[in-house]
Formats: C-alpha cells, structure tokens, sequence
C-alpha cells in the first residue's frame, strides 16, 4: 500500500483543481453523468474509479473541455472548464498513445513542443522542456528510438511525457495503466507520485483497477454515472469498515441497488 501522505502544501487563496456542483452530462436520449459534485484538492492524485462504461472518460473530457452537453458548475483551476486559458496548465493524456510511430521519441515531443510554443525564439526553451519531459518518465536511453518499436508501457511514458512539455498544473491520465505488467504499473505509479511530490502537479488518475486506489491520495468512485464516494482511502475504509477499497467499493453499490429497490417499492 502506498503512503497517503499529503503532497506539498498549498496557499489556501487557492481555488481547488477541480470543482463540480450537479455536473450532468447527457448523449442523446442517455444520461451518461448524473449530478455530480465533488472537489479535487491541489497537488494531490486523485483516483477516479469504477467499472467500465461508468462514465470516467466522459468526466475527464468534460474536465479538459471536450464534452458536449454539460450542465451544472464545473470549474478547473479557478476557471469554468474549457477556458482558452487553460490550454496550457492541463496536460490530457488519453487511453490509446498519442504519438507517431514513425518518429523517434525525441521527434515526437519535438514536433508537439512546436505546436505548444511556436516559433524560431522558441527554439531553445523547447529544447529544454523536450530534455526535462524525457529525464521526467525516464526514456532518456531510448530518446532516439522509433516509437513504433517500443513496449506498450514505454509508449504509455512517451504519451506522459508530451502531457508533461508545458509543467501543466493539472495532469489527466485516462486509465494509464491499462494493459501494463505489475512491474510496469508499479513504475508508473512511483512516477505520478513523483510529479505530484516534487512539482506540486495535481493527477487525475481513472482506473477500473480497484487496488490502483490504494495509491491514490483521494478517491471518486463512480457507478453507472454517479458518484458513490469522495474521500481518502482510510476514511473510506473506516467508513464502510471494509478491509480494501474493493471491498468497500461493493459494499456502497450494495447500499445503492438496497436505497433502489426500496424506492421502487415505496412508489
């Protein structure tokens, strides 16, 4: 089990990463989310957890602005989501790897780095933040490589590593780890919690993988598009006086198919 220990401390002018109040989000006659509201503190991970087809991916696009049909108050940053402003204090990292694979690794943060920061002046600075992205998710022996003929984990750590070009504010990792070894899951993690412990970075993290949880400072556990918890793991455990977060987590969907059933009853 990882620590749970806070990241680095925040002002407390701050406004959270993430705040969502009565977040809906519909696709034609579906509602994909259903009134949401949840907070994401600053500089911690924040695990987003559920079975698939619980809405994960529709949240975390309706965060970075790239969901249609959203209703209720979401703000990231300090801004509704979407923002022009935010372009660069977001770094979205989707399931399937966003690169090229006839281009090295190098190639490829060097041509995402020309669209984040244009221009001849720029070249240098771009040089460095290429540098720093590949040290960052250690592919620093592999920066001339084809991406093409990587492993599926070091092509998840390239994928990271543009997300990583701008020292976004807010990193947004859609199930990251989906696919990967223990031992590579296990780097990947020990890396998140790096970028949030040195940098002061806040992650958003889905998984469907419940003991993923266990790694997570805070956690928001989704079903069938609502939400079921928003607290730490310790409290959620405590709470439900379950022994794992899987646990736990069954024993809330218990509590809601229970509340449904007797609503249903009571008509």
């Amino acid at each position: 089990m990882m620590n749970n220990a806070p990241g680095p401390p925040r002002p407390d002018t701050e406004p959270p990463a993430v705040q969502a109040r009565n977040l809906t989000v519909t696709r034609g006659p579906r509602t994909v989310l259903r009134d949401l509201s949840f907070t994401v503190p600053r500089g911690r991970i924040t695990g987003l957890l559920g079975p698939s087809g619980c809405g994960k991916s529709t949240l975390m696009r309706a965060i970075v602005g790239s969901q249609a049909k959203v209703t209720g108050t979401l703000d990231v940053l300090g801004r509704p989501a979407g923002h022009p402003a935010l372009r660069t204090r977001i770094g979205y990292v989707t399931q399937a790897p966003s690169v090229y694979d006839d281009l090295t690794v190098r190639q490829n943060l060097d041509y995402f780095a020309a669209i984040l920061d244009p221009g001849r002046a720029a070249a240098d600075r771009r040089h460095e933040h290429v540098t720093r992205a590949i040290t960052d998710v250690d592919l620093t022996t592999h920066a001339d490589a084809l991406a093409g003929t990587l492993s599926g984990g070091q092509r998840s750590r390239v994928s990271l590593a543009v997300a990583l070009l701008g020292t976004p504010d807010l990193l947004v990792l859609d199930e990251p780890t989906v696919g990967l070894d223990p031992v590579l899951r296990r780097d990947l993690w020990a890396l998140f919690h790096d970028i949030a412990e040195r940098r002061g970075t806040t992650l958003l993290v889905s998984s469907h993988v419940m003991d993923e949880a266990e790694r997570c400072h805070r956690l928001l556990l989704l079903r069938e598009g609502r939400l079921l918890a928003d607290e730490n793991p310790d409290a959620l455990r405590a709470r439900t006086g379950a022994d794992s977060v899987e646990e736990a987590f069954l024993h809330l969907v218990d509590e809601a198919r229970a509340a449904a059933r007797t609503k249903e009853t009571t008509r």
